[in-house]
């Protein structure tokens, strides 16, 4: 196995055929076939399945391709040291945030960070928590930025960065608004989400990890909501909120705009979820990425 060979083999499965891959690799298809047929014929069994939909990977491809993601993270922590070790101002860092709140962060974050560090090459994935996850235990992203509860943690390494609160958000005219009392545990009005039971809610879409968070919370409270949809980005559904179409739950983030027609509650209950940095489990955490890591953390704490 050559670093050359592994980078052709991981990305045609990545891209699932060989024509996409060959354009990422800048080579021909014909060139990276050869390549992949010889390197099968060397192993003795085909490592990708050639289906009409894509090419996935056989059994031996699997094995294949686990051993090789282990030896690209290797090169990676290997180089990260060495660039440690000598002081040496240049290198990669390849950082991972949820789409939406995450960019409103970066472009925060990335300004002071590059001051430091001007000549490290920042590669950001914006990818919902659970693809994070996997790219963080293939060693593909350096550091990842996750909202989610304990329960929802890999068998990887989370730093904490902050808490937020779970929030109720209401049209502004809504009767039971009025209700909310002011407490001394949250910035907003307290209310109980049962005199919302009869309303319509819009929720972050099921494979969020806030899906199981507000699951819990209406489970809680007693009640079934009436779902009227499903949305990856909260700001979609500060929007409809504002049109008094719904209500729904979302987190206290600094992101999040307050606009016009929709009134932030504090949920009686007050839960809450984790902001947590993530890196694969016993990796090497290079100094341009504790410096990220540490600027994000001002950063969701109001210090930056």
């Amino acid at each position: 196995m050559n670093l050359k060979e592994i980078e052709y083999i991981v990305k045609i499965a990545e891209e699932g055929n060989v024509t996409h891959a060959a354009e990422k690799l800048f080579i021909t298809p014909s060139a990276l076939n050869q390549q992949l047929l010889h390197l099968e014929k060397e192993i003795g069994t085909q490592l990708f399945q050639r289906i009409r939909t894509g090419w996935i990977p056989t059994e031996a491809g699997k094995i294949y391709l686990n051993g090789a993601y282990e030896i690209l993270r290797i090169k990676k922590e290997t180089y990260h040291q060495l660039q440690d070790t000598v002081n040496n101002q240049k290198g990669f860092l390849t950082v991972g945030f949820p789409p939406e709140r995450g960019s409103h962060m970066f472009t925060h974050v990335y300004p002071v960070f590059h001051k430091r560090y001007p000549e490290v090459i920042v590669t950001v994935k914006e990818t919902p928590v659970r693809s994070q996850q996997n790219l963080i235990a293939k060693g593909e992203i350096d550091i990842g930025f996750l909202t989610l509860q304990p329960n929802q943690q890999t068998g990887d390494t989370y730093l904490p960065i902050c808490q937020e609160e779970l929030i109720l958000v209401v049209p502004s005219n809504h009767p039971a608004g009025k209700k909310a009392k002011k407490n001394k545990k949250s910035k907003y009005p307290e209310v109980e989400l049962t005199l919302f039971k009869d309303d319509t809610f819009a929720l972050i879409y099921k494979d969020s990890t806030i899906y199981e968070c507000t699951k819990q919370i209406f489970r809680e409270a007693g009640f079934t909501p009436n779902v009227l949809f499903e949305t990856s980005r909260a700001a979609t559904i500060l929007t409809m909120v504002s049109s008094e179409l719904c209500c729904s739950i979302v987190p206290d983030s600094e992101s999040m705009e307050h606009i016009k027609g929709v009134t932030f509650l504090s949920l009686t209950t007050h839960p809450h979820w984790n902001l947590a940095a993530s890196y694969k489990r016993g990796s090497y955490l290079s100094k341009p990425a504790e410096y990220f890591i540490s600027l994000a953390k001002q950063y969701w704490n109001g210090l930056l």
